[in-house]
């Protein structure tokens, strides 16, 4: 039985990626071994699109009230690339991570599928 998501970030600057995660996102985490953190992000789901090229795989991240949500990170720090757009699954910004690229932070119009996967009372 599958028992989780194990996601990869590659960075050009781990270090501040992970920086990032633990200090900015607030992420509970563990050191695996020698500064080596393995990250909680909580709740997801997963998607499959349709692609006319190489395949390729995507991380976005998801939030209730994305006005609150970006005020919150700025003020720990973090950094929007361009301005919140409309798209028709959601309103969406660009999340800067330091030494990883960006991640499109969203507030989703779709029904979300991560409450499925909730296990417990």
């Amino acid at each position: 039985m599958i028992t989780a998501v194990h996601t990869l970030v590659y960075a050009d600057d781990p270090d501040a990626a992970r920086a990032f995660f633990r200090d900015v996102l607030r992420w509970p985490h563990l050191d695996a071994h020698d500064g080596w953190l393995l990250f909680a992000p909580g709740p997801s789901e997963l998607g499959v699109h349709p692609t006319e090229g190489t395949p390729c795989h995507e991380i976005s991240l998801m939030c209730d009230d994305l006005d609150r949500t970006t005020a919150e990170l700025a003020a720990r720090g973090a950094r929007f690339e361009g301005e919140v757009t409309e798209r028709g699954f959601g309103r969406c910004v660009d999340l800067c991570v330091p030494g990883a690229g960006t991640m499109l932070l969203y507030q989703p119009r779709h029904p979300v599928a991560y409450p499925l996967g909730r296990t417990g009372p």
